[in-house]
């Protein structure tokens, strides 16, 4: 594949700048990205970095599509199973422990591959975005939750807007945690300052693009497949051992819709069909914030699966 002559340019470019590289993959929910960093790891000696904001926590593994221990062919994986789910988990927290990886990777004489799907987390890496240092208001939080509550998501975007347009422009009204977090941010601090601090790192960002149709096909035989593997009883699972299902990491595609159903709304059919439909949302979400990313190389995500295949013939 072309990518991969791309790749070794940038790394020799980058070599003779004296600068260290970071290979970012990044495109929507089971867009590939799995797959082509596996490969990239094997070909430039590189070692993976998830940044997926659901991959964090312990006991999911099957809702979140998390990478099993036999694909990931022997490449070491970082930022995966970090956290209990009732743990808080912050975008700061996110930054300083990736950030030590990778320059522990790049001691290593190895490449740091940053894969996922969380556009926040690759940007507060290959951006330096400087997150402020606000401790959690707990309160607060569930005095906003409660207005959500009754008002809708809508709404506390709203209130957002009034606080800190800027921000509110870069968080979904559907992401109801990253929207309250920004707002206790900017109501303790008067606002949310998210500022590109000086360049670490050299970075060259892979995105994986598919027609828009053939991604919801893949996306909803993705939710059977998840299914068939168990995720049901992961969700049973994890309310059993006490985790609660209004914890940010359970109010997740996946989980949410299945707690649902396990609380008597609707039919298990019905809520399969309800995960499939939101995931098709949250990637069109993911699209529009993965368009904006300036420098990226586009990748035919049919292309790629047609490699994966004659690899694996070989």
């Amino acid at each position: 594949m072309q990518i991969f002559e791309q790749i070794e340019q940038f790394l020799k470019e980058t070599k003779d700048k004296g600068k260290q590289p970071i290979l970012s993959i990044i495109g929507p929910t089971a867009s590939g990205k799995t797959a082509l960093s596996i490969i990239i790891a094997k070909k430039f000696n590189g070692e993976i970095i998830s940044a997926d904001s659901r991959q964090i926590y312990k006991y999911m593994d099957i809702g979140t599509a998390k990478i099993r221990k036999d694909e990931m062919q022997g490449i070491k994986h970082y930022m995966i199973d970090i956290v209990e789910p009732n743990e808080e988990f912050t975008v700061a927290d996110y930054k300083r422990i990736a950030t030590k990886h990778i320059n522990n990777i790049h001691l290593a004489k190895k490449l740091p591959i940053i894969c996922g799907g969380t556009g926040l987390y690759i940007n507060v890496i290959t951006q330096n975005y400087e997150i402020p240092r606000v401790p959690p208001n707990y309160a607060l939080r569930q005095e906003l939750a409660t207005y959500q509550q009754k008002y809708g998501q809508e709404a506390l975007h709203d209130l957002l807007k009034e606080k800190d347009p800027e921000t509110a422009k870069k968080i979904h009204p559907n992401n109801v945690r990253y929207v309250i977090r920004a707002l206790e941010i900017a109501l303790e601090k008067g606002k949310k300052e998210d500022k590109k601090g000086e360049k670490q790192y050299e970075v060259m960002t892979i995105g994986i693009n598919w027609p828009r149709e053939v991604l919801y096909k893949r996306i909803d035989d993705r939710v059977d497949k998840l299914m068939e593997e168990g995720l049901l009883n992961e969700v049973k699972t994890l309310l059993m051992k006490g985790y609660s299902k209004t914890l940010p990491a359970l109010n997740s595609i996946g989980y949410i819709e299945l707690v649902e159903f396990l609380e008597g709304s609707g039919t298990l059919k019905e809520a399969v069909e309800k995960i499939k439909k939101n995931t098709r949302n949250f990637c069109k979400r993911q699209l529009t914030w993965f368009r904006r990313e300036k420098n990226v190389i586009w990748i035919d995500g049919e292309q790629l699966v047609k490699y994966i295949d004659k690899e694996k013939n070989d």
